[in-house]
């Protein structure tokens, strides 16, 4: 009996333990987070709804966020849009911005570039006026940056990533203006560098003289050609600045057998044509100009020949 009981009372114990082990945090009607969430996984779609999740299928890139939109400058594409988590959105050339926003992916295309879900999201660093938001078939609100609707690529996987650019030629990283990110400016031609010395045609006053810069070229008439002298020093040259030597092979429309340099009296070289000193007009703005014609009666502009033109 006495060992009966002993074995009897262990088992009772034994139970009572396993009892209160099992029980013993639900005495007050709360359960140990902690203790649960670190033996049993989070059940598959408990979570918060999938702000990419839509009527074509479209899966949620990991870390699709709402929120406000960033500009990134990218070193290969400048600046570009991502979402909240860093993600790149991009815009598709088949889509329209005007005279209205229409999205021409959906399906299959909308579950490789998921739209880009317009609810709960901030214009944030993208210009206020340029955030809008398209209805889709299904019924959901997708971003539209400056009309273009906005997506993004499911082969991005981390933020900051661009896979999507160029993408059939039809993909492309958007800027917060709604253009294409990374888009080549179209190359503007140099303008074809001047002769250093031309005979060029002037609607009023025919063919007459400019140097390099397009600056039309002078004579003063109280000069002389023999012996060769300019008479224009000090203040007057601070106006009418004489024309630098240039190098014969440099001409154009001009005899280069005409050309020479007179030596100043300072020292400093001048052209001269036809053994007449030139000079250019410092109250010409702009190449081309011939405010100097006619000046006092004694300036002039010049012809190839190195005559006056009156």
């Amino acid at each position: 009996m006495t060992n009966l009981r002993k074995l009897t009372l262990a088992g009772a114990a034994t139970a009572l333990l396993l009892g209160a082990t099992a029980c013993g945090t639900q005495a007050s009607g709360k359960t140990d987070a902690a203790a649960v969430g670190a033996q049993v996984p989070a059940a598959a779609g408990s979570g918060a709804a999938d702000p990419y999740a839509n009527g074509d299928g479209a899966a949620a890139p990991a870390g699709a966020a709402s929120g406000a939109l960033v500009v990134r400058t990218d070193p290969k594409l400048g600046q570009v849009v991502t979402d909240s988590a860093g993600f790149t959105l991009y815009r598709f050339d088949k889509d329209t911005a005007k005279p209205a926003s229409t999205s021409a992916c959906s399906g299959d295309c909308a579950k490789t570039w998921p739209p880009a879900p317009a609810q709960g999201v901030a214009a944030g660093a993208v210009p206020a006026a340029a955030l809008g938001s398209l209805k889709r078939q299904d019924g959901s609100e997708q971003i539209t940056i400056a009309g273009w609707p906005v997506y993004r690529f499911a082969k991005d996987t981390a933020p900051g990533q661009t896979n999507g650019q160029g993408v059939g030629g039809t993909w492309f990283a958007v800027t917060p203006e709604g253009k294409k990110a990374g888009a080549a400016a179209p190359q503007q031609a140099e303008p074809a560098a001047l002769p250093a010395l031309s005979a060029a045609d002037d609607k009023t006053l025919g063919k007459i003289l400019r140097d390099a810069k397009g600056r039309t070229l002078y004579r003063f008439t109280k000069d002389t050609a023999w012996p060769m002298k300019s008479n224009c020093e000090g203040a007057c040259g601070e106006k009418w600045k004489p024309a630098q030597p240039v190098d014969a092979k440099a001409v154009e429309g001009v005899d280069p057998k005409l050309l020479s340099t007179y030596t100043r009296s300072d020292g400093t070289k001048q052209l001269a044509i036809d053994c007449w000193p030139l000079y250019w007009f410092t109250g010409d703005q702009n190449p081309g100009d011939t405010a100097g014609q006619g000046v006092g009666g004694t300036w002039f502009t010049v012809t190839p020949e190195g005559k006056l033109v009156k």
